[in-house]
C-alpha cells in the first residue's frame, strides 16, 4: 500500500491555517504541450500499474485523455502487488507493456541497470526538467540519464487527528514540535482517549515513523547516508530516533492496545469509527479514502490532520511515488510520458481527488477541497528536501518484506521499545545481509 490545489485559497503551514493569496502550483512559464490532433491514430499502446479499485478508474480517465488528444488506444493492465516481479515475467517473456508505472525507486534503478527500461525521449524530459524539482528528476534517475516521470505522489508526513477529541482534552492548536506531540499525547491520555492508534501490523508503517522522525532529527544529509547504508544502523543518530519513537510507543497509555496485530485500515477506525479508541492515527495522504470507505466521520470537519511535527530544526515531508517508465521505445510511448509529465495530465486526476502531484505547474485550484490542497503543496514547497521512503530505496529484503529486515525489527522494537541498543544492533545486521547482496 505503498500506495494526495485558486484565486484565494486555505493552506496548512507549520499547523496553522494561513491564506495565501494567489496559490497556484509554482511553476513558471508553459509546459512542453503533449501531443495533439490524433498524431497516433492506430496505435495501441499497453500500460502496467499497480492500482487497482478507484485509483484505476480514475488513472483510466487519465489515459482517455491522452487517448481523446492523440488518437491511440490504450490498455490498463494491473501488475498485482509484486510489480518487479510481473514485469521481469514479461520482458522475460518477450511481451513487457509500452510503458509502466514503478511504485520503487530501486526498481527503476534495477531495470535501468538492466536494460529493461529506455531512457526518456527529448520531449518528456524537457517536461519534466521543467516541471519538477531537481529530487524528483533525480529520482527518475539512474547514472545520469533520465528515465521515469513521477505522475503520482504519496505525502506521508502526516498525523490525522479526530477534532471532537482534541476539543475534548483542550488541545486548541495541532502540535509543531514533536516535544509538543509528546506532551498533547500525555494531556489526551489524561482526558480519558488513547491518543495513537498504531498500525503495527503492517510493518512498512513502521518505517514510516522512523524515516520521519529521523529526516527531521538526523537531517537530510544523514537521511540519504542511512538509506544507502553509508553509516550504521547503531549509529547514534539511529539510535536517538529511535529513544524518540519510544517517548510515544512505550508509553502503555499512549498506544491502543493490541498494536503489533493491527493493520493500517483498522487503526484508521480505531481514530474515526463509531467505536473510535484514539485520538489520531498517523499515515499518508491515502489515510482519507479508508475513512470514507470505513467510518461515517467526515474529512476536514471529523477528521482533519497536521503536518508530521519538527523532531529537529525542520519538519519532515517523506513520501513515495509511482513513476512511468518507458519499456518499448516507441513514439507512442514515449508522448505517453511526455503527456503524462504535463499540468493538463495531473489535472485530469487531480480533479477528481484522492492524488497529489509532484508537478509544480499544476495549479493548486485544480484539487477538488482544502484539505488535498493543503497536503500537495506541501510537497511542492518541499522541493529538494523532500525525502522518498527510505523503506523502498533499500533492497526489499531489508525494507519492503513482510516478516523480515527492517519491518520485523521495528515491530519487535514496538513491541520492547525499552531495548533501543539491542534493536539498532539487529537492524544493522539485517540490513549488512541485505546490502551485501
Amino acid at each position: 500500500m505503498r500506495v494526495i490545489r485558486s484565486a484565494n485559497c486555505t493552506v496548512l503551514a507549520a499547523g496553522l491555517l494561513v491564506s495565501v493569496a494567489g496559490c497556484g502550483g509554482g511553476g513558471s512559464g508553459k509546459a512542453p504541450a503533449p501531443s495533439t490532433g490524433g498524431s497516433l491514430k492506430g496505435v495501441t499502446l499497453e500500460v502496467a500499474a499497480i492500482w487497482t479499485g478507484q485509483e484505476q478508474d480514475k488513472f483510466k480517465q487519465v489515459l482517455a485523455a491522452f487517448s481523446k488528444q492523440t488518437g491511440a488506444k490504450v490498455n490498463l493492465t494491473p501488475t498485482g502487488d509484486n510489480v518487479s516481479t510481473f514485469l521481469g515475467s514479461k520482458v522475460q517473456g518477450g511481451a513487457p507493456p509500452d510503458v509502466a508505472m514503478l511504485p520503487q525507486q530501486g526498481v527503476l534503478a534495477q531495470f535501468a541497470d538492466k536494460g529493461w527500461i529506455k531512457p526518456l525521449g527529448t520531449g518528456a524530459e524537457a517536461a519534466v526538467r521543467q516541471n519538477y524539482s531537481k529530487v524528483w528528476q533525480d529520482l527518475g534517475s539512474n547514472k545520469g540519464k533520465l528515465y521515469g516521470v513521477y505522475f503520482k505522489a504519496s505525502n506521508k508526513s502526516t498525523i490525522w487527528y479526530r477534532a471532537k477529541a482534541f476539543g475534548d482534552a483542550g488541545i486548541q492548536q495541532p502540535p509543531t514540535s514533536w516535544d509538543q506531540l509528546v506532551k498533547d499525547s500525555g494531556t489526551i491520555a489524561d482526558s480519558g482517549t488513547t491518543p495513537f492508534a498504531v498500525a503495527g501490523g503492517d510493518g512498512w508503517t513502521l518505517t514510516d515513523w522512523f524515516e520521519n522522525v529521523y529526516a527531521s532529527s538526523a537531517g537530510t544529509a544523514n537521511y540519504d547516508k542511512l538509506s544507502k547504508h553509508q553509516i550504521k544502523w547503531t549509529d547514534p543518530t539511529v539510535k536517538d530516533a529511535l529513544r524518540r519513537l519510544a517517548a510515544i510507543w512505550g508509553q502503555k497509555n499512549f498506544v491502543v492496545g493490541g498494536a503489533i496485530q493491527t493493520d493500517m485500515p483498522t487503526s484508521v477506525t480505531q481514530a474515526f469509527g463509531d467505536a473510535a479508541k484514539a485520538a489520531m492515527v498517523y499515515e499518508g495522504d491515502f489515510v482519507p479514502g479508508v475513512i470514507g470507505e470505513q467510518t461515517k466521520a467526515k474529512v476536514g470537519t471529523d477528521a482533519k490532520f497536521f503536518p508530521f511535527p519538527a523532531v529537529g530544526q525542520q519538519p519532515p515531508v517523506v513520501g513515495g511515488g509511482d513513476a512511468a517508465v518507458v519499456m518499448k521505445d516507441s513514439k507512442g510511448a514515449q508522448e505517453l510520458t511526455k503527456y503524462l509529465a504535463s499540468p493538463e495530465a495531473a489535472r485530469v486526476w487531480a480533479k477528481l481527488g484522492g492524488f497529489t502531484s509532484p508537478n509544480k505547474a499544476l495549479d493548486l485550484a485544480a484539487y477538488p477541497d482544502d484539505i488535498q490542497r493543503q497536503i500537495a503543496k506541501s510537497v511542492i514547497d518541499a522541493g529538494d528536501s523532500f525525502r522518498f521512503d527510505m523503506s523502498d530505496l533499500a533492497p526489499a529484503a531489508f525494507g519492503g518484506t513482510k516478516g523480515a529486515g527492517e519491518w520485523k525489527q521495528l515491530q519487535d522494537f514496538l513491541s520492547n521499545p525499552t531495548d533501543v541498543d539491542g534493536a539498532a544492533q539487529k537492524l544493522e545486521t539485517e540490513a549488512a545481509k541485505a546490502f551485501k547482496s
